[in-house]
């Protein structure tokens, strides 16, 4: 009973990891690679900027995720050996 009430706090830590991750980092590089890339370095104009802040934005979404299944499948693969091994 207690391994399996530590697997679900240790899922609801991952879960809740990821979903700050979600919510700010692609928000945050918007803004930011928008502001400071984008119009201050390179000198794009405030409509190029929107479109290639965007794409960052997507592009990051895309890596959480990623990054989200990868550890949950690496999480549920260890939690199925050591609960093979029993």
């Amino acid at each position: 009973y207690f391994r399996n009430e530590g697997s679900l706090t240790s899922t609801l830590r991952t879960l809740l990891f990821f979903t700050a991750l979600m919510i700010t980092l692609p928000v945050g590089l918007y803004f930011s690679s928008k502001a400071y890339i984008f119009e201050g370095t390179l000198g794009m104009s405030n409509r190029d900027s929107y479109f290639y802040a965007a794409i960052v934005a997507v592009v990051t979404v895309h890596v959480v995720l990623a990054m989200f299944v990868y550890v949950a499948w690496s999480e549920g693969t260890r939690q199925w050996r050591e609960g093979k091994q029993d």
